[in-house]
């Protein structure tokens, strides 16, 4: 019966445990989306993972939705990315790279021209956003014309073609968080009445369109997907999530993807209708330990368990986890923004 601590093939990958760094924004990017120099230290301390997925990347230049976050547009943000994931590889380690564009969450000052936002439908999110200028109120997006959409799922796939020049070993598209992927998937968002609004086979569509662009650009064997339904952020609701991720699990198998990273963070369980439906690799996120992550993997719910906030402060999160010792604390003012303090200098005691 199989452990955190077994090896197991994901896709294209040998993984040497079960142990899976999750995306996490940490905001250490120039304002030209470039990753700072440290940036390859951080990444470089925690790859005694089984496998890491990067902080989520942006697309496009449309697609960025928060101030110093990173992107993959530029032949300067391929470069900055290769030398982080060279510095992976240099301690036997393997990432991914999680693709995402933010949708409605956007600011006009971070897009194009004074952009709008891009979203399916007009529909304004509340609240703010964090600017170096202070908090600022979202805008009311426009929504994707029908001969628009499927070019945005290209942009998803022509980042997937530059995240494997700059070394990753493949890529995850972020289906999550509110997001314009999620941002179709959920009706209060998407009032759509053309092929990608109204029944749940044409709210999926996106998603779909996505998922096969990327796979035929980098191939499945290296394209996995993170799904959370119901994530209390960004105003997701998803009435209908019963029936919409069934939907999805099913519709992805025979896909061919390396991976499906389920993530529960609302108010529905995805863990266990996608064990059921989904015949890959299912790699469960969200609140788990060591004890509970071999409980998944022993019971046979999950293949493998991805781990976020322990790694925050915790590069050695396996030996950690593997010898009973104690977790260290992050500091949560540093989590974002900020330097190296809290972000490169937290020890290892492997």
């Amino acid at each position: 019966m199989p452990t955190l601590y077994d090896p197991i093939r994901i896709g294209a990958l040998e993984l040497p445990n079960r142990v899976i760094m999750a995306p996490m924004t940490r905001s250490r990017a120039q304002a030209d989306g470039v990753p700072l120099p440290y940036v390859a230290d951080y990444y470089a301390q925690r790859a005694s993972a089984g496998l890491i997925l990067s902080e989520a990347i942006y697309v496009s230049h449309m697609a960025k939705g928060y101030v110093r976050t990173p992107g993959l547009v530029t032949p300067e943000h391929v470069s900055a990315w290769r030398t982080i994931t060279e510095a992976v590889h240099e301690k036997h380690g393997r990432i991914y790279a999680q693709l995402y564009h933010t949708g409605r969450v956007a600011l006009p000052q971070w897009l194009p021209g004074g952009a709008l936002p891009v979203a399916p439908s007009a529909i304004k999110l509340n609240g703010q956003n964090k600017t170096d200028e202070g908090p600022k109120d979202h805008v009311t997006p426009r929504a994707l014309e029908t001969d628009e959409v499927s070019g945005v799922a290209g942009e998803y796939a022509s980042a997937a073609k530059r995240a494997l020049e700059a070394g990753f070993d493949g890529v995850e598209i972020h289906a999550a968080s509110g997001y314009l992927i999620q941002q179709f998937l959920d009706p209060t968002i998407n009032q759509r009445t053309d092929r990608y609004g109204g029944s749940i086979e044409n709210r999926a569509r996106f998603l779909l369109d996505v998922v096969d662009q990327v796979s035929a650009a980098v191939g499945a064997n290296r394209t996995g997907i993170k799904l959370s339904p119901r994530i209390k952020f960004n105003e997701v609701q998803e009435p209908d999530a019963e029936e919409m991720y069934p939907y999805i699990a099913k519709a992805l198998n025979g896909r061919g993807l390396a991976y499906v990273h389920g993530a529960k963070q609302g108010g529905y369980d995805i863990h266990a209708p996608f064990r059921e439906r989904y015949k890959g690799i299912y790699a469960a996120g969200a609140g788990f330990n060591a004890a509970t992550g071999n409980e998944m993997i022993q019971s046979g719910a999950a293949d493998a368990i991805v781990f976020g906030k322990p790694y925050l402060a915790n590069p050695d999160l396996v030996h950690r986890y593997r010898e009973g010792i104690a977790l260290a604390e992050a500091d949560p003012k540093t989590i974002y923004w900020g330097g190296e303090q809290g972000y490169v200098d937290y020890p290892s005691v492997s």
